[in-house]
C-alpha cells in the first residue's frame, strides 16, 4: 500500500467520524422542532450537544484540510464544483454556531425563537447536502480532461444524490433520536424513543434502497459484506431502541453510520471523483495526490496530532456523560 492510498483511508476515516458525530447534533437539531413541545424541552435537547457540536466539527476541517493537503486536485474540483451546495452548508454551520451562542443573549420570546428556527433549518439542510454531495462523489460527475467539472448545478440533483440525501437525513435524526434519549430523563426520553421507531423504520427503508442502488452500481464481495453490516446494525439499533436499551441502540446507530458511509469509500476506491464524461478523466488516488515527500511529512503530522485530539475529545464526552431533563434546568431571563 502506498502512502496516497493510506491517506485516502485516513480521509475516509476522518468522514466516517464527522458523520458519526454530526450526525446525532444535525439529529438533534432537527428533533427540536419535531420532538421538544416547548421552549424547556428544546432547551433539554440543545444542552444534550451543548458541550460537544463544535468539537465535532473539528472532524469537517481536519477532513476538508486532509483532502487539500493529500490530494490537492480533488479538493480544486469538488470544492469547485460543488461551490454552491458547499457555501450553503458552511453559511449553516456558522449561523447555527452563532444560533446556539446568541439564543439566550436576550429574554425575548420572538429573539429566542428565531434563533431556535435557525437551529432546525441550520440542522436539516446540511444533513440533506451532505447526502447529495456524497452521493454526486460516489456516482461520478460530469469531469473534463483538465480536472474541471463542467456540469451546472442541477445537474447535481439527480435521483440517486437526491436519495442520498434522504438517507444522511433520516439516519441523523433516527442518530440523533436515538442519542436524545440516552441523554435525557423524564417523558421527553419516551418520546425520544417512540420517534427514533418511526424514523429508523423509514431510514431502513431509504438505506436498503440507496445501499443496494449502489451495491448493484459499484459494488464488489467487500461491499457486500460491508453493506449487510449496515442492514444488520440497523435492525438491531431499532430492536434495542425498543426494548429500552438506548446504549447499544445508539452504539449499533453509530455502527450503521460508520458501515454505510465506509461502503461508498469501498465503492468509490481507487478513484476519488469519478468521470462520467470519459473513465480516463476521473479523478484517482494516484493521479489527483500531492508528491510523495508531501504525504510522507502529512503522515508524521497526522500521527502525532490524531491520537491527541481525539484523546481530548473522548474526554469531554465522558465528562458531559450525565442525562438531563426539564428539573435541571436553570430559570430562563
Amino acid at each position: 500500500m502506498q502512502l496516497h492510498d493510506v491517506w485516502f483511508v485516513l480521509i475516509a476515516f476522518l468522514w466516517v467520524g464527522y458523520f458519526f458525530l454530526e450526525g446525532f447534533d444535525f439529529g438533534i437539531g432537527v428533533l427540536t422542532k419535531l420532538l421538544a413541545r416547548d421552549r424547556r424541552e428544546r432547551r433539554v435537547l440543545i444542552n444534550t450537544i451543548g458541550p460537544v457540536w463544535d468539537g465535532n466539527e473539528v472532524w469537517l476541517l481536519s477532513a476538508a484540510g486532509g483532502t487539500f493537503a493529500a490530494f490537492p486536485d480533488w479538493y480544486a474540483t469538488l470544492f469547485s464544483g460543488f461551490y454552491l451546495p458547499v457555501l450553503l452548508i458552511l453559511v449553516c454551520l456558522i449561523l447555527r454556531g452563532v444560533a446556539f451562542e446568541y439564543r439566550v443573549k436576550r429574554p425575548e420570546e420572538r429573539w429566542q425563537r428565531n434563533w431556535e428556527h435557525a437551529i432546525f433549518w441550520t440542522s436539516l439542510l446540511p444533513a440533506v447536502l451532505w447526502g447529495v454531495i456524497f452521493g454526486n462523489i460516489v456516482h461520478g460527475v460530469q469531469i473534463d480532461a483538465h480536472k474541471e467539472y463542467v456540469g451546472s448545478l442541477l445537474d447535481l440533483f439527480h435521483p440517486y444524490a437526491l436519495l442520498g440525501g434522504l438517507v444522511t437525513l433520516t439516519l441523523f435524526t433516527f442518530h440523533g433520536a436515538v442519542f436524545a434519549s440516552l441523554k435525557t430523563v423524564g417523558d421527553i426520553r419516551e418520546r425520544a424513543r417512540r420517534a427514533a421507531t418511526v424514523v429508523g423504520l423509514t431510514a431502513a427503508v431509504l438505506v436498503t434502497g440507496f445501499l443496494g442502488w449502489t451495491q448493484a452500481d459499484k459494488g464488489d464481495s467487500t461491499s457486500l459484506v460491508v453493506l449487510l453490516l449496515a442492514l444488520i446494525a440497523l435492525v438491531a439499533a431499532l430492536g434495542a431502541n425498543r426494548l429500552g436499551r438506548e446504549g447499544w441502540a445508539f452504539v449499533f446507530s453509530g455502527v450503521t453510520i460508520v458501515a454505510a458511509v465506509s461502503m461508498l469509500f469501498l465503492t468509490l476506491f481507487p478513484n476519488v471523483m469519478p468521470s462520467t464524461l470519459h473513465e480516463s478523466w476521473s479523478l484517482t488516488v494516484s493521479n489527483a495526490s500531492s508528491s510523495p515527500y508531501t504525504l510522507k511529512i502529512l503522515t508524521w503530522g497526522a500521527g502525532f496530532a490524531a491520537p491527541l485530539v481525539m484523546l481530548y475529545q473522548g474526554w469531554t464526552y465522558w465528562v458531559f456523560r450525565k442525562r438531563i431533563g426539564t428539573q435541571h434546568l436553570a430559570d430562563a431571563h
